[in-house]
């Protein structure tokens, strides 16, 4: 019998494919993943854009030309997402020859497929309610527009993004993200909750479920959250080793980088 863990590809299937472009969603699909994680930006003109980071970092972009010949904001990477043009977003190599796409469309590779959309938006305390605002209700557009609301979620650190969701676009599901740095003493993170008991800082935030870095990820988190009906998504987990002792823990879903490696280790794994 095979397990009821889900298995969510982190970037598409970052370990096997460039993250956050279309070809590593396709692989991911190719191996059967329940759950596409991907990170979105916002360009200068509005358009939502994948990326992992708020600024395009030399880790795995390449600039490949401007946009238009003496474009002084050339080059691009190194610079944040908020201050480029989609036009010269699009010049950038995310790996392999593919170019960093929109959100729109990723939705529409995956609107024909039953695979959730797990999407992250990349903000931070630094910025102000007026931004997130805008942001989260460009992201819960596109969804909208293509009709993947019933099958998406909105994961965030910056738990103004799941306020923000809870009041105005309740039809998406909301992933409240933890970790080491986000749950210290006078966090700015958690939207003015306490980071002392997270499980319900959480569900009074209105989340849907619960995504802890899996360094902090223990048999009594996972209960906990549980006794308050929060699914469990632990991130972000590539060891056999590790997926193994999780899913003994009763988590709901792994993220990975290698959805092949934990696949293997659920067709194997009984039912609990």
């Amino acid at each position: 019998m095979i397990s009821t863990v889900e298995v969510h590809g982190h970037r598409g299937a970052r370990g096997l494919r460039p993250e956050n472009t279309l070809p590593g969603f396709s692989h991911a699909l190719d191996l059967g993943v329940d759950a596409v994680e991907l990170d979105v930006g916002l360009s200068s003109d509005g358009t939502v854009v994948l990326n992992h980071d708020q600024t395009l970092l030399p880790r795995n972009l390449t600039d490949t030309g401007p946009a238009q010949p003496d474009d002084p904001a050339f080059p691009y990477v190194g610079k944040p997402i908020r201050e480029l043009t989609l036009a010269q977003l699009r010049t950038v190599d995310a790996g392999a020859g593919a170019g960093i796409p929109t959100l729109a469309e990723a939705c529409t590779l995956l609107a024909s497929t039953e695979v959730a959309l797990s999407v992250e938006l990349k903000t931070d305390p630094e910025w102000t309610d007026e931004e997130v605002a805008l942001f989260t209700a460009a992201v819960a557009d596109v969804l909208r527009s293509h009709g993947v609301t019933g099958r998406a979620r909105l994961l965030a650190f910056d738990w103004r993004v799941l306020t923000e969701a809870a009041d105005h676009y309740p039809d998406l599901g909301r992933v409240a993200l933890i970790e080491r740095k986000t749950l210290v003493a006078d966090t700015a993170w958690l939207a003015g909750l306490s980071p002392a008991d997270p499980v319900a800082a959480a569900l009074a935030i209105g989340a849907t479920a619960l995504s802890p870095e899996h360094a902090i990820t223990t048999p009594d988190l996972v209960d906990a959250a549980h006794a308050l009906a929060l699914p469990v998504i632990v991130w972000t987990v590539n060891d056999y080793e590790d997926m193994t002792r999780f899913i003994k823990y009763g988590v709901d879903a792994i993220v990975t980088d290698y959805p092949d490696r934990l696949q293997s280790i659920l067709a194997a794994t009984p039912t609990p």
